[in-house]
């Protein structure tokens, strides 16, 4: 387990590909419990399953009580890196209405408001282009369960090796990275930031 930081209130590591961050039998909590052989480790935020990179975990129900209120309250960042399928504009912002099918523990663009329908907000900023395909930094307005995945697959730019919203075959994981977390230290108001790049393998490294 690669982990960035750590005090007595948070921890900052790089989520593995494969590992749930919710606290369940194998999960990131359960993991980072037996790496630090502690007991109280807390989910503030999640990553899909897929997904790799940062997240910050609590270590206290004080530190997940604070973190939590910052991202309901917007003082929360987080900057995320893709690799997609077409050429993106410089820079965008997408605004849909998504809705959640359960059994198919898929998302999908809503037409209209309706039962279970919540309002996607992202903003992107085009990096680089490369053999047909574009890097993009987005940053989220809303955390809707596989927004990423679902908004940009349905204009056309699935993401490169997503099994789940492309019909194309890549042959390489998920290329969704968590880049960047910033928010404030739980308990000593300190601005925290952190970045960490991505692996140095397709699609990535063509770029």
């Amino acid at each position: 387990m690669d982990i960035l930081y750590s005090d007595k209130d948070i921890i900052v590591c790089l989520k593995p590909a494969g590992v749930l961050s919710t606290d369940e039998p194998g999960g990131l909590p359960e993991l980072l419990r037996a790496e630090l052989c502690t007991k109280d480790i807390r989910t503030v935020h999640r990553l899909d399953r897929v997904v790799s990179g940062l997240m910050v975990l609590a270590r206290n129900a004080a530190a997940a009580s604070e973190l939590s209120r910052q991202i309901r309250e917007g003082g929360f960042d987080k900057d995320y890196l893709a690799v997609v399928h077409g050429e993106t504009l410089p820079r965008g912002e997408m605004v849909d209405l998504l809705a959640r099918d359960k059994a198919e523990r898929k998302t999908y663009v809503a037409e209209a408001p309706g039962k279970g329908v919540q309002q996607a907000i992202l903003r992107y900023e085009t990096l680089g282009r490369a053999e047909g395909l574009s890097l993009v930094k987005i940053r989220l307005i809303t955390g809707r369960t596989h927004q990423i995945r679902c908004q940009f697959s349905s204009r056309g730019l699935p993401l490169v090796g997503d099994r789940k919203y492309s019909l194309l075959e890549d042959g390489c994981p998920i290329a969704l990275w968590s880049h960047m977390l910033s928010f404030v230290h739980p308990t000593d108001s300190r601005e925290l930031r952190f970045t960490a790049p991505p692996p140095d393998i397709f699609p990535w490294n063509l770029f």
